[in-house]
């Protein structure tokens, strides 16, 4: 027999649930149990459905979880914006692959072909996202060829392809060889 569960309020129960299931969509992508579900939060499975409709929603809730921009956004603001471009650029991009390659992966898991639709709280988040990056790089504005938010552009564009397993042909490149594209690009040097 299940303990009973810690007394918690609907929301904290929601939001612990979620975070138990994202782990086991992807490990066994919708068809996940609500018993393997229960089994990880430490509850029984009645006490999903005292705060979701139905498995499906806890998926959705989980899904919806996964694609919030908003702790992505938080993470592009704590960027040290005091540093050397080379560094700064390292770490926009290193944030950039752990955004897209943890979405790919749950979105392949859980048999996504594309982005969830239905996001009308999220106003333009990609544009949020490269304004902060551009406001970050800035202050280099002078040491690049080309205008910061182009820069922004092509880092993110670079960023996404290049952490997409089917894009990059499961050659998934490294945040260095991103970064180096980006700032010195591919010509030989010739002196």
């Amino acid at each position: 027999m299940t303990p009973r569960a810690t007394a918690m309020s609907a929301a904290d129960r929601r939001r612990a649930l979620v975070d138990v299931t994202l782990p086991l969509l992807h490990e066994h992508g919708r068809a996940v149990t609500t018993r393997q579900i229960a089994e990880a939060a430490g509850v029984a499975e009645g006490t999903i459905f005292r705060v979701f409709e139905s498995k499906d929603d806890l998926v959705q809730a989980a899904l919806d979880h996964a694609f919030d921009i908003a702790p992505f956004l938080e993470d592009l603001r704590r960027v040290e914006p005091d540093q050397p471009l080379r560094d700064l650029v390292s770490d926009l991009v290193t944030l950039l692959q752990v955004r897209f390659r943890g979405i790919f992966t749950l979105m392949t898991a859980v048999g996504m072909v594309g982005p969830p639709t239905g996001r009308a709280h999220m106003k333009h988040p990609r544009e949020e996202a490269e304004q902060i990056m551009t406001e970050l790089l800035a202050p280099h504005a002078a040491e690049l060829r080309a205008p910061v938010p182009h820069v922004v552009h092509v880092l993110r564009l670079l960023t996404f392809a290049g952490s997409h397993p089917h894009l990059s042909d499961g050659r998934i490149l490294s945040a260095d060889e991103i970064v180096t594209t980006v700032l010195d690009g591919l010509l030989a040097k010739v002196d």
